[in-house]
């Protein structure tokens, strides 16, 4: 059986330094009052154009991101394939929603698509939405589509053409697109597209992912609906698994607009509905593409032990793992090790422009239960070890 605790793989390509470090920063971020201190800071920063990068470069930044440009994540895609894992591009700016900004956002994930075309080390391209218009009108689409003022109505048809632009793009070029998962109040459009985006690009394989947070409660009947829907259209679904991401706005947003919460009842029923999901898939794999975003151990042994009893090869093309960069190394590294498929995202932005991916990581690690101490344990364990 896979072994999670196996920290001489998974920190095999971390030098002492590198452990170090890591071990400081993750000790730091299991202070939630010094993350919210930190956010704090770095937005009053932000406002006022002081200069963050001596200070975040060393170490969020170093951690977590592949670099500025798409051509500075090439070392990471190539360390990462000495250990048999790929990568996932991943452009983490999150600029202001002015006109250029969203076309610039458009254009340079338009160029990471091509970047990775026909290079074998890069899995997949991914876009979040939401950056390519602005979140007024995204919501009011979603929502209150009939309410649109004409403007609205044209910046919509905008965002539906740069979305299938990306879209067209990665078929051309044969590379998997994952379409991110947004808040409860956008994703109702984002649905709405991606379900036409892969009827008309996944006719002969997945090319587009559709991305469905299992925290709500709602995605499993929407995941057999894309699968009778496909049956009926003749396409092959990609589908990306994620927990979810938004819990405390979404159950603040529904209370506060009066309609029903859209979140599982508690972690227990997200842990369900998310291994269910997986399930589904696997069970359909001849009409279906999987792939499983989580750092939980007892999914990613579930779907391990699912493959092999399915009789399926551990480097079946149609099924990924995937772990954030600079997380859950012990998850990774272990799994390709033993020859299964990873995938690792590789953000890649400026600075400025990726503090705020970068906070959502720290925040991440405070709140998610037992995250940050696993991280600690994982990292003490394998500087016992060395020592030893």
């Amino acid at each position: 059986m896979i072994d999670f605790n196996n920290t001489e793989i998974a920190f095999s390509s971390k030098s002492k330094s590198e452990l170090r470090n890591a071990y400081v920063l993750f000790n730091v971020m299991k202070y939630p009052s010094i993350v919210k201190l930190g956010k704090f800071a770095s937005n009053i920063a932000l406002n006022i154009h002081f200069p963050l990068g001596w200070i975040v470069k060393p170490t969020l930044y170093k951690q977590f991101v592949g670099g500025e440009t798409l051509e500075d994540t090439t070392k990471y895609i190539n360390f990462l394939k000495e250990y048999n894992v790929k990568s996932t591009l991943d452009y983490s700016a999150e600029s202001k929603k002015t006109p250029a900004g969203i076309q610039a956002t458009f254009e340079e994930t338009l160029r990471s698509v091509d970047f990775a075309k026909g290079n074998p080390n890069i899995a997949y391209a991914v876009f979040k939405p939401s950056t390519l218009t602005t979140d007024e009108v995204l919501c009011k689409a979603s929502e209150k589509r009939e309410e649109l003022t004409i403007e609205e109505v044209k910046a919509f048809r905008e965002f539906k053409e740069r979305f299938m632009a990306l879209c067209q793009r990665a078929y051309d070029n044969n590379v998997r697109i994952l379409v991110d998962a947004e808040d409860y109040c956008f994703q109702d459009a984002i649905d709405e597209l991606t379900d036409d985006a892969m009827r008309q690009f996944n006719k002969e394989q997945a090319i587009v992912f559709a991305t469905l947070q299992m925290y709500r409660h709602d995605r499993m009947p929407y995941l057999r609906r894309i699968y009778d829907d496909s049956i009926e259209k003749g396409y092959y679904p990609g589908i990306k698994f994620v927990r979810g991401a938004y819990m405390e706005e979404e159950r603040k947003r529904a209370e506060i607009m009066g309609y029903p919460d859209p979140i599982c009842k508690d972690k227990a029923a997200t842990d369900e509905n998310f291994d269910a999901g997986v399930k589904f898939v696997v069970d359909h794999i001849d009409r279906m593409q999987l792939f499983m975003g989580t750092h939980n151990e007892n999914s990613n042994y579930k779907l391990a032990a699912l493959i092999d009893e399915k009789g399926l090869q551990r480097n079946d093309q149609r099924i990924y793992f995937s772990q954030l960069l600079g997380m859950s190394d012990n998850i990774s590294f272990n799994l390709a090790h033993e020859n299964y498929n990873v995938t690792k995202y590789v953000p890649y932005a400026k600075v400025r422009d990726v503090l705020p991916y970068l906070l959502r990581r720290a925040e991440e690690n405070t709140s998610v239960a037992g995250q940050t101490s696993r991280e600690l344990k994982m990292l003490q364990a394998e500087m016992r070890r060395r020592k030893k």
